[in-house]
């Protein structure tokens, strides 16, 4: 974990705005919204917490997630279809409270939109700072767009286990006990 609160404060009266940041916004972040988005809704918090998705590139937008990312989330029981790309953009800032980026790339991308540095480092982090399994080395959701093999069940496994960590710090920081 980091040396500083993973959780920036959410903004006066609203719900806590998470968006979820890949490069294309068909693979990666549209599974980390569907999970996340799921088990924020079986945790209780659906009232308190709101997630999309988007990517740094313009390349999808409109488009659904690609088939073999919306075919691993039905196979674990996940509905994707909803799902259409949408593209990053510096309003996002405004409109939310905490930006996750699937990998470093990403995170340079959504940290150049920023109105600032400060605002950069307190509201942008990498996905996985919320994976107990990662390192400080790995702490990157791989990209699964080019792999023919079990790339996207290998990401879903990573994104559903730092999902329920986020999902229970979410508990505690919204709903202190």
């Amino acid at each position: 974990m980091a040396d500083y609160d993973p959780l920036p404060a959410a903004r006066n009266g609203h719900r806590y705005r998470i968006g979820v940041v890949c490069l294309g916004n068909i693979c990666r972040s549209p599974i980390a919204d569907t999970v996340l988005r799921d088990k924020i809704e079986r945790a209780g918090l659906a009232d308190l917490v709101e997630i999309d998705s988007a990517g740094t590139g313009d390349w999808h937008i409109g488009h659904p997630m690609d088939r073999r990312a919306a075919a691993v989330l039905a196979t674990s029981g996940y509905d994707g279809s909803r799902h259409r790309a949408q593209q990053l953009t510096p309003r996002w800032y405004s409109d939310h409270d905490l930006l996750l980026a699937m990998d470093a790339s990403n995170l340079r991308g959504v940290q150049a939109l920023a109105p600032d540095p400060e605002t950069a480092a307190e509201r942008t982090r990498m996905f996985r700072e919320f994976d107990p399994w990662a390192t400080e080395d790995d702490r990157e959701v791989p990209d699964p767009y080019y792999d023919n093999g079990d790339g996207f069940a290998l990401v879903l496994a990573m994104i559903e286990r730092t999902a329920d960590e986020l999902t229970h710090q979410l508990q505690e920081h919204l709903r202190p006990e």
